[in-house]
């Protein structure tokens, strides 16, 4: 088995900047020459997320929206007590996301859906530079 780590940096543009992300993994599949195994996709950072969706207009707002009434962006949290940077909203939404995705490949192709992709989610209440990595094992 071998084991392959790239790295991608992003800029965004602050909270409800999510960015799909799944032409770059394609391409690092391809260039590992790896045929079968798992890439595992991990942001750094406790205010972003990875996940999978169909990344269409109308999904984008409705998470937007969601995110919004789950966690919103205008109600007091006592992280914000603590650094005073008023970004509690952002790490309890990058909680409930995750900061890692994994997915399988076989064939040299990834085993999404049909309508499928994967997307860095950026919570924080400022533009950030991310930096991803990601992970293929596999042969």
């Amino acid at each position: 088995m071998k084991v392959v780590s790239n790295r991608i940096s992003l800029s965004t543009r602050g909270a409800g900047d999510l960015i799909n992300i799944t032409e770059e993994l394609l391409r690092i599949l391809d260039r590992s020459a790896l045929r079968n195994g798992t890439m595992t996709v991990f942001v750094s950072g406790s205010t972003a997320g990875i996940t999978s969706f169909e990344y269409e207009p109308g999904l984008i707002r409705d998470l937007h929206e969601f995110y919004e009434k789950v966690a919103p962006s205008g109600t007091h949290y006592h992280h914000d007590d603590t650094w005073g940077d008023a970004n509690g909203f952002s790490h309890v939404r990058a909680t409930l996301t995750g900061p890692s995705f994994v997915v399988p490949f076989e064939d040299g192709r990834l085993l999404l859906g049909t309508w499928q992709q994967v997307v860095l989610a950026e919570f924080d209440n400022r533009p950030r530079n991310r930096e991803l990595v990601v992970q293929l094992m596999g042969e």
